[in-house]
């Protein structure tokens, strides 16, 4: 049966309120279900090791010669936490910290996370540390470039202790971990120097230091740092893999 255009008017005007009672009600239904919790925040020191991680990747007492002994004064760790990155402000740096155990603290950044020891021979007093510095994103490329800045500004400092005069060289060495840099601290008054070298491995940084050798710990040092940039890129497969 055809409609009349009246009919066929009315009818319309009759299913109007119901196309809108069904629009309304699809949009509530659409409106109530687009609504989300908040993202929750990356942790920004995922995938980072902690300190206990990074202190099994040290060499252990059974890779060091006969007549070292660990210092248990310079052994620290930042445990299974993480600490507050931090940088210093920029200045004239303390060369003659070059020649400490922690001389990578130089470049004025901490990392998240690290661990240290020192072997000391009491009959040589030849010294062996070792240090790995964990940090978030492109940190630790950024420290590699702070170490080359310190040798810039440091080619030499006073010895208070010979009253004499330490030469400081730096070069990029090849073959070890992302990247690496190695320092040598010659004087006149000592029997032989001291060979520092900082390796990265992703995020991390290992900083050996030397006086082990005749050879001004050169060997000594390159050897140190391969053994514990081994054992760290180990750390951090079985990291990325868990």
């Amino acid at each position: 049966m055809r409609l009349s255009s009246r009919a066929v008017t009315l009818l319309a005007a009759a299913a109007l309120p119901l196309a809108l009672a069904a629009c309304s009600s699809s949009e509530s239904s659409t409106g109530t279900s687009a609504t989300t919790a908040p993202a929750k925040p990356q942790d920004p020191n995922a995938g980072l090791l902690t300190g206990i991680q990074l202190k099994q990747a040290l060499a252990p007492a059974s890779y060091f010669p006969s007549g070292f002994a660990a210092d248990p004064s310079v052994a620290r760790d930042t445990g299974d936490t993480y600490q507050a990155p931090a940088t210093k402000n920029a200045g004239t740096p303390r060369c003659a910290d070059l020649g400490a155990t922690s001389w990578i603290s130089l470049t004025g950044v901490e990392g998240v996370s690290f661990a240290q020891n020192s072997y000391v021979n009491k009959d040589t007093s030849a010294e062996l540390a070792q240090e790995i510095d964990v940090y978030r994103g492109t940190t630790g490329a950024d420290v590699m470039k702070d170490v080359t800045k310190v040798v810039a500004a440091c080619p030499s400092y006073p010895d208070s202790d010979t009253h004499s005069t330490v030469k400081v060289t730096g070069a990029p060495t090849a073959g070890l971990g992302d990247e690496a840099y190695t320092i040598t601290l010659t004087d006149s008054a000592w029997e032989t120097g001291t060979t520092l070298i900082a390796a990265r491995t992703g995020t991390a940084v290992v900083s050996v230091l030397s006086t082990d050798g005749a050879d001004n710990g050169a060997a000594s040092a390159k050897k140190l740092a391969e053994h514990v940039v081994t054992a760290l890129k180990g750390k951090s497969d079985t990291s990325d893999q868990g």
